[in-house]
């Protein structure tokens, strides 16, 4: 498996740890982070920035075959691009998927010391995961996989349509989406200072108190937005590179 990773920087502060960022599900580094203008404002602040197209999207691998995805491959896989970096701290930020991904490997990971959550609320402590509630596995491959978007149902025809938009490999991505992460996760080995946000009308990311309340310490930031408009609020990028800046 072949994954791609972009990186930027502009007159670096070597006294900073550089920041990984891991986009949600459907998405890539550039649609969730560069356009959004996440990455300019932390290379702005100083800061080397990592992004990875999570396997199954962007410019990495798309296999087919759902034994190959999964959030806790995907930790593995930041884990590696760690590794690659070769720094004794790095920040990292995640969002919808990527946050999950992020939770899984900052719990195992003592480098990640200061992380950032969003797209994510109570469902990440009463499901595990992504709010599956709001979003089933099995609607939203079918959505993926159906033939004429037309037939796709109403509730899932946003990631339908930013599949489409994305130029991804929906295949892939219904492989994903089936092997989605549903056990707890390690919320009580979460104990680097980490910031929660969420979209106000986000239905994957409801009730964030919830999560924010499982994280030791963990500040909350409640956004404009759903789930895919809030993280262009200007106020999400200057969240995230505030929050880090701080560390």
């Amino acid at each position: 498996m072949t994954l791609r990773y972009r990186s930027w920087s502009r007159n670096p502060d070597g006294a900073l740890p550089p920041v990984v960022l891991l986009h949600g599900f459907a998405a890539n580094a550039r649609l969730n982070w560069e356009g959004p203008g996440v990455v300019e404002a932390l290379v702005a602040r100083g800061r080397r920035v990592y992004a990875l197209d999570a396997r199954g999207h962007g410019e990495s691998d798309r296999p087919h075959d759902d034994t190959r995805y999964g959030e806790s491959l995907m930790a593995r896989d930041v884990r590696l691009l760690i590794d690659r970096i070769g720094a004794d701290h790095v920040h990292v930020a995640g969002y919808s998927m990527g946050a999950v991904v992020a939770v899984l490997a900052a719990a195992e990971d003592s480098r990640i010391s200061r992380l950032v959550v969003g797209g994510i609320g109570a469902g990440a402590v009463e499901v595990g995961g992504l709010d599956t509630r709001a979003m089933p596995p099995e609607l939203v491959s079918a959505a993926l996989t159906a033939d004429d978007a037309a037939d796709v149902p109403e509730r899932a025809r946003g990631f339908r349509a930013l599949a489409d938009a994305s130029g991804a490999d929906r295949h892939a991505l219904a492989a994903q989406i089936r092997a989605v992460h549903r056990g707890a996760l390690p919320l009580d080995r979460i104990t680097m200072p980490t910031l929660v946000l969420a979209g106000e009308n986000d239905p994957l990311a409801v009730r964030p108190r919830v999560l924010s309340d499982a994280i030791k310490g963990a500040e909350l930031v409640v956004l404009p937005g759903d789930h895919l408009s809030a993280v262009r609020d200007p106020g999400f990028a200057e969240a995230v590179a505030a929050f880090l800046a701080r560390g």
